[in-house]
Order: C-alpha cells, then structure tokens, then sequence
C-alpha cells in the first residue's frame, strides 16, 4: 500500500510521488508527475451529458433520463456532478427532488448525444496543476454526427467550470472509453479500436503507441487483440471488456458458454490477458466477470456488458440488467477488486438500447478539477 506525498525538487518544485510502505528495508520512491490518474484516484466528480429531445433517445426519453437520475442519485451523494445540456432548466425540474442539488454544476450548451466518456476531457496530472487533454471525438470512426460533442470540453473550459489548463489534442482521435490507465504507467487498450480505419488512418500501430506513450507518460502499453460484444459501435472499447483494478488486478468477461457467439473470441482475451506483466514482471491478478445473458431488441443482439461500470469516491457504480444471477455475481467480483468501496447497482437496461451502458455515460475528473 501507499500514499501519494509532495518532496520538493531544486528547492522551489515541488512534485507528486507514490510512497510505497510494503518493503521492510526501506521506501520504494515512484516519480508520479506527470501521469495519467488510474479511475480510482480521488476525484472531484463526474460529468453526465443529459439525453435530450435531439438526441437518438428522443423515443425513449422518459425511460433514459429515469437511468440517468438513477445514476446523477448516486454520484451527488459522494462528489461533484457536472450535467451539460442545451436546457439546464429542464434537467432540474427532473431531478431537484431526487438529487443532492449541493453537489450539483451545470452547464448549459447544445449536444449531439450523452456519451461523455467519449467526447469528455482525458484528465493528466502535472504536479498541482491537472490538465484537460481534448482529444478528436469523431463519432466512432465517422459513425454517428458529434460535431456539438466534439465541442463540449473547450466550451466548458471556456465557461470555467473547471480548475485546469487545457490542451488542444484535437489533431489526434481517442475515446475514453478506449483506454485504461492504472496511474503508475501502464495503459491498457484494444488495437481493434484504435487501430480502426477512419480514426488515426495514417498512422500505424507503432506510431500511435509512441503517441499513447508521449502524451501520458506511459511506461508501458498492454495491446487486447481479442474480444468484442455484438452490438457495439465501438469497435471494441476495452471499458467493455477489461478493466484495471487497484493492486495489478484486471477484471474482465468471461464467457462459459460454448454455444455463445463470443466463447472464442473472449477465451482468447483471456489467454491475452494472462500473458500480460506489470511493470515489475509479475503477472495481474485476473477477476473473472460474468457474461450477460444474451438480450435482445428487434431482432439485434445488445451489448450488456459488467466491465462497463464505473468508480467514484468510496463506491463502484456497476451496470445491471435484470439478471438477478448474473447481476449479484458480477456484484461479488466486484467487491472483491475493490474491497473497501460500496458496490451499487443500477439498471441500465435502457443505455444498453443506444449500444452503451454506466462507465460509457460518464467521465470522472481528478480532486480539484470541477469547481
């Protein structure tokens, strides 16, 4: 175990550093500025980019924004909650009786869709200032229309709602949802999606890795070429098949059913992911999560996924789908890759609809990052 302590450096700078107390013959010192923060550091808050009318939700609205409440109900009793949409007005009317309004930011501007893990700002960590990396949110590879999403960070920048420095990285397209970092230099990704066309077409795969490696300061970066969900419009976001956990632990879908359309692919993510080494050489700790039973909607198979859960200050809010099975094992998997938070579900039947769910919805920033 740690903690994260500030020493200076020539007198006048100072930076962050991960202590580590686990060796009995001395500190274990980690330089930990700049760095990309796991999903675990503590957190100012989340955004929520709230469905609307104008978006593709607009035939289920009612249904969507009571999965939204469910999950703004959540976050607003441990942080801060930044909801953007073209009409804050209405938003509050919908949840002022059901929410921690306290803990409550708005900002009001015009949006294409809700999907804030992909078209919300990747926080760096550079000693006491945080850094808004805006990256190119291009729809999925030019899937969908995201030119009003592609512009929400700067926006909100420009609105101040944050307490950061911005970075223009627009020349560069990456998701959230694309990426997991573990804080201490190792990010995990699939090449399925960012080496997929109509993204970052004219670069290859070493040339992105570099890219990756730069602009994080990763030491490493772990390639999942196995994997996927029917249904997804990602191609392949890893936030929906593995996740980094705190102490080297990656939990992941597990499929047992041989007769299931994904048993081959994910037994070959397993296999990937059991090759894998952290920086130290030692092999991850590997938590099996269950595969959702299959669910389906006229005709097309949904992409139900545990690993698309999402953590916040002392809980992990996880996706469930009206499996009561299912749904408590991927509880208990998950209470034990976080051990000392509280482990809330939420139906997200709804999100799964749009092809998404709870993590895919969201984007946490960093302590002192929301105002």
């Amino acid at each position: 175990m740690g903690i994260l302590v500030s020493l200076p450096k020539n007198g006048d700078e100072e930076k962050n550093y991960q202590v580590n107390w686990g060796n009995p013959f001395g500190l274990q010192v980690e330089m930990r500025a700049p760095f990309l923060p796991s999903e675990w550091h503590k957190q100012s808050g989340v955004q929520l980019t709230w469905p609307h009318a104008g978006t593709d939700w607009a035939h289920m609205l009612k249904e969507v924004q009571e999965c939204f409440t469910a999950i703004a109900r959540e976050i607003a009793k441990k942080e801060l909650l930044l909801i953007v949409a073209p009409d804050i007005d209405t938003v509050k009317a919908q949840i002022s009786n059901r929410v921690n309004m306290e803990n409550v930011r708005f900002f009001e501007c015009e949006t294409n869709d809700t999907w804030a893990r992909d078209h919300g700002a990747i926080t760096l960590i550079d000693g006491s200032t945080p850094r808004l990396l805006d990256f190119c949110f291009n729809g999925w590879g030019q899937k969908f229309v995201a030119g009003l999403d592609n512009q929400i960070t700067r926006k909100a920048y420009d609105a101040k709602c944050f307490k950061a420095e911005y970075a223009n990285h627009l020349n560069f397209v990456l998701e959230g949802g694309s990426i997991e970092s573990d804080g201490f230099g190792t990010l995990l990704t699939t090449s399925t999606c960012l080496l997929a066309p109509n993204r970052n077409d004219t670069m290859n795969k070493v040339e992105i890795e570099e890219r990756l490696r730069s602009v994080f300061h990763m030491q490493q970066v772990l390639w999942l070429d196995h994997g996927y969900l029917a249904g997804d419009d990602t191609d392949s976001h890893v936030d929906t098949l593995a996740r980094l956990c705190p102490n080297n632990t990656i939990a992941y879908v597990k499929c047992i059913d041989p007769d299931d359309e994904h048993f081959e692919e994910l037994q070959k993510m397993e296999e990937q992911l059991c090759t894998f080494r952290t920086l130290k050489g030692e092999p991850y700790r590997l938590l099996a999560l269950p595969m959702a039973d299959c669910i389906i909607e006229n005709t097309e198979r949904l992409p139900a996924t545990y690993a698309n859960f999402l953590i916040i200050n002392k809980a992990v809010l996880y996706p469930t789908y009206n499996q009561p099975k299912n749904d408590a094992e991927a509880a208990a998997v998950l209470a034990e890759a976080f051990p000392d938070s509280e482990i809330i579900g939420i139906d997200c039947r709804a999100l799964i609809k749009q092809h998404g769910s709870l993590h895919c919805v969201t984007m946490q920033y960093p302590e002192g990052v929301i105002k």
